[in-house]
């Protein structure tokens, strides 16, 4: 790359990956919790982000999901610079471009491809700023860096590499075979300067003997002149939020789950992670329904947030959702909806601006009385509040959204948040509806709505809690997995005294 070099002034390493969900984010987030547990001040950063998971920062901003993460990890509350550019798509070739933490226009493919420059120096203003304030970086790449298509201008792999002069680990997954294919071929497609970048190869989800493998880590090593530094075991059940891939199996919960909860898959689904606590709490039997896959009899129906709310509705009808949703509620079902889920259930969806297509209004799905209308200016926040449900448990959240809604059933409110009402309960009480992000993610609200649902738990599941407790087990599986002698080349490994 013939880019001039921006020297980093702070100990920096970044991971990249030989396809999406290697497992990039999980080693970045490992590595923030064992160094932040040493008493190092340490930075998540992902310079260019593409993901419809994202999460409101202490300063106003939007960022990726899994950055907000990573920042708890590290023991830092999230900010803007973790993820200066993030691109939440729309459509299969535009995508809203966020630029650190402000949406600032809606481009297409080969319009973002001529306004990366630009965005590269809203990275390296980002990159600056944490170098000042931190004692060093864990940086994550996106995707893959061999992507011969994406390599003029790149922001988020190599390309930014080669600017600040930063080290590159390398990390496949072994359990979706072909690992050595995925590393050495991914090697080769590198430029020499690119290749010389890179210090060594992490492998990911390893299940098994591992003396079984030995030979080929010896082969691996000898082929590319490149180290092992760690084989990372396949750790189940861990409770982390998705950078954007929705989860790859069902929890096992056996007879323990008593109310049955599913929700569609469709195909600009958002912030799913809202889902996971319904997902992890051992009395709930919950599922994704995919494209195509008949709509199974449940307790509960939570339609999530969506990036293309007419778009996605449509996809609900043509997968014969609309149907369902009526007999679930015709037979006493409960539905719950969440921002662009709020949104569907509605009257009307106006779109004057043409912000998600072609302006103009699409009915809903009708079954609460209100209306909302897509306004130019997105609104985010951190919020806490109260459920309006038995015992007004506490909620703590955040709103991400460009719609404003009204209409008669706004009177029933279904939340108090920062002491302002908002969404809705329909009057035969069936339905809520709110903006809030984070629903389930206090221990009292999520009680309350599986038994507003229709099943008291038998269970305490705080999802705060176990998300912690998953971070601690992952960074204890990586640092005893990790060659730590050799990650103490490129980031320091302990505070410096203060003596």
């Amino acid at each position: 790359m013939n880019a001039p070099k921006y020297p980093s002034k702070t100990p920096a390493l970044m991971i990249q990956g030989c396809t999406s969900d290697a497992g990039k984010s999980v080693l970045a987030a490992a590595i923030c919790r064992i160094l932040a547990r040493r008493g190092l001040r340490i930075a998540p950063f992902k310079p260019q982000n593409m993901a419809l998971n994202s999460a409101v920062t202490i300063d106003g901003g939007e960022i990726g999901r899994a950055q907000a993460l990573q920042a708890l990890a590290a023991g830092v509350p999230p900010h803007i610079d973790f993820n200066p550019i993030l691109l939440k798509p729309s459509t299969d070739k535009r995508a809203q471009v966020i630029i650190h933490g402000k949406a600032m226009s809606d481009l297409n493919a080969r319009d973002y491809h001529e306004y990366k420059p630009t965005a590269m120096k809203a990275v390296l203003e980002s990159w600056d700023r944490l170098c000042d304030s931190y004692d060093c970086i864990v940086v994550e790449g996106a995707g893959s860096p061999a992507e011969i298509n994406l390599r003029a201008r790149d922001i988020a792999n190599m390309g930014f590499a080669e600017v600040v002069d930063c080290p590159v680990i390398i990390v496949a997954d072994i359990d979706r075979g072909g690992v050595f294919a995925h590393l050495v071929g991914t090697l080769e497609l590198l430029s020499a300067s690119e290749r010389a970048r890179v210090k060594g190869f992490v492998i990911n989800r390893f299940r098994g003997d591992i003396g079984l493998l030995e030979s080929g880590l010896t082969w691996l090593e000898e082929r590319t002149g490149k180290p092992v530094l760690g084989v990372l075991p396949y750790l189940h059940g861990l409770y982390l939020d998705a950078e954007d891939a929705l989860p790859r199996k069902k929890e096992a919960k056996g007879e323990a789950a008593k109310l049955k909860v599913i929700a569609p898959a469709y195909p600009r689904i958002s912030n799913h992670n809202d889902l996971d606590p319904l997902r992890f709490h051992p009395d709930v039997d919950f599922t994704i329904v995919g494209p195509h896959d008949a709509v199974p009899p449940c307790d509960l129906i939570v339609l999530p947030g969506s990036k293309a709310v007419q778009a996605d509705l449509n996809w609900l009808r043509e997968m014969g959702w609309e149907e369902a949703i009526r007999r679930h509620l015709r037979y006493g079902g409960k539905v719950i909806g969440i921002c662009g889920g709020l949104q569907m259930l509605g009257k009307q969806l106006h779109d004057p601006l043409g912000l998600e297509g072609q302006p103009g209004s699409a009915p809903g799905l009708g079954l609460i009385d209100y209306e909302t209308t897509l306004a130019a200016e997105k609104r985010l926040e951190n919020v806490t509040g109260t459920l309006n449900l038995a015992g007004s448990p506490p909620i703590a959240g955040y709103r991400i959204h460009m719609g404003v809604t009204n209409g008669a059933a706004l009177e029933r409110p279904s939340t108090q948040l920062d002491g302002v009402p908002e969404g809705a309960i329909s009057e035969d009480n069936q339905i809520l509806a709110t903006y809030c992000h984070g629903l389930f993610d206090t221990p009292e609200a999520l009680a309350a709505l599986l038994e507003w649902a229709g099943h008291k738990p038998t269970a305490y599941f705080d999802p705060n809690e176990r998300r912690e407790r998953d971070l601690d087990r992952l960074a204890d599986a990586v640092e005893q997995s990790l060659d730590l002698e050799r990650l103490a080349e490129w980031l320091p490994l302990k505070a410096k005294s203060s003596n």
